[in-house]
């Protein structure tokens, strides 16, 4: 299990225990901590202790949570604990049944973690995973008064959230617009010693499939980013440019535009027979 996500789910005490077997001491964990907070590009996170409690100098944001728990669900193990309601232990060889406190968990459609919290300085927390109609979403609640309050805006969060949004699928829409960019650039782009005809292609996108507002593929917007002349000098299968869609004025996606083909330099016949058709058309009758 990845050292970011102890404490989400072990006790303090045990994250204390765990925390000192792995790293030695509390403060060499927190070490490791924060290098995967680097490795995680999570600029506005600092851990301090394994448990998360109170201290001026460990923080994080409700966005860089989202984050963090996008990477642990990742981890199968970690992913099954948070989504387990209730379940039976044996300490001392006594059966003990012990309660996910997640109070959306098994009573709200979808929802299968993460995690609650309370501190005096933070307040009820909950950071909430669910999955309707296979969109997943993570929601960060943050600094509520009550439990009921925390669950109440975590609640109104995830249903606006699946009455707002629907996945749409990007692919058609990027290859006819890039079809008639392809047209257009064929034609205009500036033919340096040669005259072959440059045929380009998008690199492989790893996902067309986005989360967006209902009814707003207006909001779409395409640019073309490209090197306004070629020459023999580019090598095929070389990087020329990009796609870049942009929705409601953010980059949503981008892809690589690449040249396809090589372009031979001109021979000599070639330039010898320019030489002649200039002089036919500086001659005067």
């Amino acid at each position: 299990m990845c050292f970011t996500v102890l404490c989400y789910v072990l006790g303090n005490d045990c994250a204390i225990a765990i925390s000192e077997h792995v790293a030695g001491s509390v403060e060499g964990f927190a070490e490791k901590m924060n290098q995967k907070a680097q490795e995680l590009n999570l600029t506005h996170t600092h851990f301090v202790t394994p448990h998360g409690l109170d201290d001026e100098n460990h923080y994080t944001t409700a966005y860089e949570l989202a984050l963090l728990t996008d990477y642990a669900l990742k981890n199968e193990k970690f992913k099954n604990i948070v989504s387990t309601k209730t379940t039976t232990i044996s300490v001392n060889s006594t059966p003990r049944t012990i309660s996910n406190t997640n109070e959306l968990l098994g009573n709200f459609e979808g929802v299968y973690g993460v995690k609650t919290g309370f501190t005096f300085n933070a307040g009820r927390c909950l950071v909430s995973s669910c999955n309707r109609n296979g969109m997943d979403i993570i929601v960060v609640v943050l600094g509520a008064d009550t439990k009921n309050q925390r669950t109440r805006d975590s609640m109104n969060v995830i249903h606006y959230v699946y009455d707002t949004f629907e996945y749409v699928n990007l692919s058609d829409y990027i290859q006819e617009s890039f079809a008639e960019y392809k047209t257009y650039y064929e034609q205009n782009v500036w033919l340096q010693k040669t005259i072959t005809k440059p045929n380009i292609a998008l690199s492989e996108m790893n996902n067309t499939i986005f989360p967006l507002k209902a009814n707003t593929l207006n909001s779409l917007e395409t640019k073309f980013y490209t090197l306004n002349s070629l020459s023999s000098s580019v090598p095929s299968h070389e990087k020329i440019g990009n796609i870049t869609i942009f929705y409601e004025g953010k980059i949503l996606c981008s892809t690589d535009i690449i040249l396809t083909n090589q372009l031979e330099q001109n021979s000599w016949q070639y330039y010898f027979g320019k030489i002649l058709k200039e002089l036919k058309n500086s001659f005067v009758y």
